[in-house]
């Protein structure tokens, strides 16, 4: 099994900077996922900025959330040095 998000660190649109339950830091990019069905809602960066961590994923308030192993296997690691 995969590490969980456990928190979100920055939200920069598109991106996601994300803190693993392995303690390693982590950048997400929703953009391939932002012209998808019930995704279309993130476009707005308003609203995009709403995501929240809970239960190892991220979610957003209309019940958007993406699958904890696509977070941490599609992110790409940050130097934490970087952060």
């Amino acid at each position: 099994m995969n590490p969980r998000v456990n928190k979100i660190l920055e939200i920069d649109f598109p991106f996601l900077l994300l803190q693993f339950t392995n303690g390693e830091i982590r950048q997400f990019s929703c953009e391939p996922y932002l012209h998808i069905g019930v995704f279309k809602e993130l476009q707005d960066e308003r609203y995009f900025r709403k995501a929240i961590a809970s239960e190892g994923t991220v979610v957003w308030p209309n019940e958007q959330d993406l699958c904890p192993d696509t977070l941490y296997l599609e992110s790409k690691a940050v130097e934490q040095a970087a952060v």
